[in-house]
């Protein structure tokens, strides 16, 4: 630029422009890091929660069982609990508590447990979403197992493109 001369130069335009660009392009990958990461702890965070709350009521459940019953069980049902509080100075009150995998679309289904008791009883809650299910493929997907006095339930949650897996082992009561 001539001395006196007002305005910039082609160059120096275009070096500032590039600087802007480079400036905006890394802020745009920086935000898009930062919501994609989130994604991912949230569907990390909420797979975790399922797959707890799951083990809680079937651990709850499972150590008051008396019998067990994983085989032979008509889908979706995956696991029948049932068990007696001995009444000394009223009745026995005998429990079954049925876990079933329903409402599955494309091998993702929600647990509910349903308890049933000789008093009446008949209640049915969800227990977890976002599980994994499919019998054709056992190795990867959820399922029960007994063995003596050992329930043995591999629960699978997958939920924001993240899957958590637990394996839970649970004694059972002790027959008399």
């Amino acid at each position: 630029m001539k001395y006196g001369q007002a305005g910039f130069m082609f160059i120096e335009v275009m070096v500032a422009m590039s600087i802007i660009a480079l400036v905006a392009a890394a802020t745009t990958m920086s935000i898009f890091q930062m919501a994609s990461t989130t994604d991912r702890s949230n569907g990390y965070m909420t797979a975790v929660r399922q797959v707890q709350n799951a083990g809680y009521w079937i651990s709850q459940d499972a150590q008051m069982a008396e019998s067990v019953s994983t085989d032979n069980l008509t889908p979706p049902n995956i696991l029948v609990l049932k068990w007696t509080d001995w009444g000394y100075d009223t009745d026995s009150v005998y429990h079954s508590v049925t876990y079933s995998l329903e409402n599955v679309s494309d091998g993702i289904g929600e647990l509910k447990r349903t308890h049933q008791d000789s008093e009446g009883a008949n209640e049915q809650m969800l227990v977890a979403q976002d599980i994994y299910y499919d019998p054709s493929d056992p190795d990867n997907a959820t399922q029960a197992s007994c063995e003596g006095r050992v329930l043995t339930v591999k629960l699978v949650a997958m939920s924001g493109g993240t899957e958590e897996v637990r394996e839970y082992k649970v004694y059972t009561r002790p027959e008399f």
